[in-house]
């Protein structure tokens, strides 16, 4: 099976949840290297609430960040692909910071890998260490000054927090974020965004003709939801065509009672008509069949 599909729908995915927190770049390229980071994120230079609440993700984002997410296990040659592309960027921030200390500080993005798995060998190997107390299971942590953290996210607890980061898993996990996705309430900013890339991933999926089990799967658990999503746009449809409806006859009625009053719609009566057409028929009716010419454009022009 091609990553490309899910690589595009991650990238889109955290653009889409990390914007309204800063800056949000993916696919960015690493000076003299022929890498791209997946995603890179900056928050703005002063700290701002944001109402938005993105729970682990949004931890994430509390400082700068290298996102790069994995649909399959990360290997030991990807993490260290990973944190090549960290190290490059730690050499350019450097150079931009001109030798201020505080602005380096400030500056040093911290490198999430996001991983479905990972086994006990790797994170053995690099030498990775729990903090439980700030961070919780799953968050596997690299040495302090190599600022990297291997995100486990079938290990993360199954909470409103960590749920924007097992949307990102696969197979049971990624279907049961789905579930909790579908359950949050319809005016949540997110929920509408989220379902809607995942919509756009089903589609791609559906044309790839290299897919596995795993990706029928998925394809089966969003398809309720797609017809859901057809059947509310088709519905919005009917609603705007009998809005449609109902502001023509409006107009065709104000239009016709001006043509009885004055005897013809000049450029002047046209531009009242606009402003009629906010009133309804029981508002728009006396006014018209009482008031003098004059006395409507006094008003409503």
């Amino acid at each position: 099976m091609a990553r490309f599909p899910y690589d595009q729908f991650a990238k889109d995915y955290l653009k889409e949840l990390l914007q309204p927190l800063g800056q949000v770049e993916t696919s960015r390229k690493v000076p003299a290297q022929i890498r791209e980071i997946d995603v890179y994120f900056v928050p703005p230079p002063q700290s701002t609430k944001n109402t938005i609440e993105l729970g682990l993700l949004g931890k994430f984002a509390a400082e700068p960040a290298l996102v790069e997410p994995f649909r399959n296990a990360a290997t030991t040659a990807d993490i260290r692909s990973c944190m090549n592309k960290l190290f490059n960027i730690f050499a350019e921030v450097k150079r931009q910071a001109k030798g201020d200390k505080n602005r380096l500080a400030e500056s040093v993005p911290r490198l999430w890998i996001l991983s479905p798995t990972a086994s006990e060998s790797i994170l053995d190997g690099f030498k990775t260490n729990l903090d439980e107390e700030d961070w919780g299971i799953g968050i596997h942590f690299l040495g302090d000054y190599l600022r990297t953290a291997i995100v486990v996210i079938h290990q993360l607890p199954c909470t409103e927090e960590t749920l924007w980061l097992r949307i990102l898993g696969k197979g049971r996990v990624q279907q049961q974020a789905i579930d909790e996705l579908e359950a949050l309430p319809q005016n949540n900013p997110l929920r509408s965004k989220a379902i809607d890339l995942l919509l756009n991933l089903k589609i791609t999926l559906e044309f790839n003709q290299n897919i596995d089990e795993e990706d029928r799967d998925l394809i089966m658990r969003l398809s309720p939801i797609y017809e859901q999503k057809l059947a509310e746009v088709k519905q919005e449809r009917i609603q705007e065509g009998i809005q449609e409806g109902i502001q023509a006859e409006r107009c065709n009625v104000i239009e016709n009672l001006l043509r009885v009053r004055f005897g013809s719609l000049d450029a002047e009566l046209r531009v009242i008509t606009e402003a009629l057409l906010a009133l309804s028929p029981e508002e728009f009716t006396p006014l018209l069949l009482q008031l003098s010419r004059e006395e409507l454009l006094n008003r409503f022009l």
